[in-house]
């Protein structure tokens, strides 16, 4: 599958899911679970609804953040759609204030990079969704640093540590797992102009962040003045190396469109995100090529126990795609573990230097390789009680399909959960099974 990103009107994280949605109603209620996993307190509203704007319709997502006892409801009216810079009435108490997330009501106080983290790391987000909610934030804290000039672990957020933009980006994590599309476009980016007010102050459009996150992208002014994209927007568009150019070969097939609306109105133009879903006309796609990092080394003086929590680290550093280790024996005739990381090319000082923090290693080897991927969608099914994601994969002659294990592991003894994997694999090769795609 392909998604194709048309920021009408802009981008924001709360856009990117209701667009998405739009096309793929049905994953809804993942999104939601998922912001629970998070955190995020059943104080905070979080809903989707219809919505119209310039004679189109589609879908808008909300999360409201209640008033405390006194003051006044509801965002500013000048805000902008979706814009983590929009002020809020109050934050809700938080069961992870310990772990530097939201929490007193009205606080609005610094939220380290390395807390949030911490805090999406230990929350029940399965590891996919986990990865790519910290991969976003990542990239905000690494455009914060370079702007202020501070080392990644001490960035601290302002508006972005708050819980709707939380929600933003552990909801567009979920979508991509979900969705597990084979490449993201977007289209040429509105430039917007004019200000907006922050916790930094008042700053130019497009703001720092923003414009540090999508450099290399094109934008164009259409003289729609306002913020037309924000950092969580932007974050999400450069973590999923969103491409610009098009491409001639293939044939695809437009199978589902989607809008998601912001809330601000603009003049005579829908302040929306379209988004398109298309999938290839050939049967039996070839596998897709593409460029990873591998890195080598071996440890051979780090007990078995920290060397586990060091590779789960590892795993979960963005850009990483994979981390095995091997058994093997070095000189003298040491066991050693062999560990291989695949990573993203443009990830790649950011796993050597994970490599050297959470081993022992003093030395290591890298190298560009060429992958190749059979084309492969989710399809989320219901057995029983239990929603399951399964991994269709189209081979030249068959698909072949796996359920998710965390789906799967919930179950009570291996026999249930083997009539469970059995039963959900089962329904997703059905015709009419729900998939992550039209």
């Amino acid at each position: 599958m392909f998604i194709h990103l048309d920021p009408v009107g802009g981008i924001a994280g709360d856009m990117v899911i209701a667009a998405i949605t739009d096309v793929f109603p049905h994953l809804r209620e993942g999104v939601l679970a998922a912001i629970r996993a998070a955190g995020v307190p059943a104080s905070i509203d979080c809903r989707f609804e219809p919505a119209q704007d310039h004679g189109l319709t589609g879908s808008r997502f909300l999360v409201e953040i209640p008033a405390p006892s006194g003051s006044a409801a509801g965002h500013d009216a000048g805000a902008v759609p979706g814009s983590p810079y929009r002020p809020h009435t109050a934050a809700a108490a938080s069961p992870l204030a310990g772990a530097g997330m939201p929490h007193a009501a009205g606080d609005h106080a610094h939220r380290h990079f390395a807390d949030i983290r911490a805090s999406l790391e230990a929350s029940a987000l399965s590891p996919e969704v986990r990865h790519h909610a910290i991969g976003i934030f990542t990239v905000l804290a690494e455009a914060e640093a370079r702007i202020h000039g501070h080392p990644l672990e001490q960035v601290s957020f302002h508006e972005l540590g708050e819980w709707d933009s939380v929600a933003d980006i552990v909801g567009a994590a979920y979508l991509i797992t979900a969705l597990g599309a084979r490449e993201w476009s977007i289209g040429t980016l509105p430039l917007g102009s004019g200000f907006v007010q922050t916790a930094h102050g008042r700053l130019p459009v497009p703001v720092p962040a923003t414009s540090a996150i999508l450099q290399g992208f094109a934008f164009a002014d259409d003289g729609v003045p306002g913020e037309r994209i924000t950092p969580t927007g932007a974050a999400i568009v450069r973590h999923l190396a969103c491409r610009q150019q098009r491409h001639a070969a293939g044939t695809r097939i437009l199978k589902g469109s989607g809008h998601g609306f912001g809330t601000r109105r603009m003049p005579g133009l829908a302040n929306m995100l379209r988004v398109l879903a298309f999938e290839s006309a050939e049967e039996g796609d070839a596998p897709e090529s593409s460029t990873a990092a591998l890195i080598s080394f071996e440890v051979d003086d780090q007990t078995p126990e920290d060397l586990a929590v060091g590779l789960d680290k590892l795993r979960n550093v963005p850009g990483v795609l994979d981390v095995i280790q091997t058994p093997v024996f070095g000189k003298k005739g040491r066991v050693s573990a062999q560990i291989q990381v695949l990573a993203e090319p443009d990830a790649l000082t950011r796993a050597v230097e994970a490599c050297f923090m959470e081993t022992t290693t003093i030395g290591l080897r890298h190298q560009l390789v060429q992958r190749q991927r059979l084309p492969r969608e989710i399809s989320v099914v219901q057995v029983g009680n239990h929603a399951v994601r399964v991994k269709v994969s189209r081979r030249v002659h068959e698909v072949t399909v796996k359920a998710e294990n965390d789906d799967i592991a919930p179950g009570s003894g291996s026999a249930a959960r083997t009539r469970l994997r059995h039963a959900a694999e089962a329904a997703a090769l059905e015709p009419d099974a729900e998939r992550g795609e039209p």
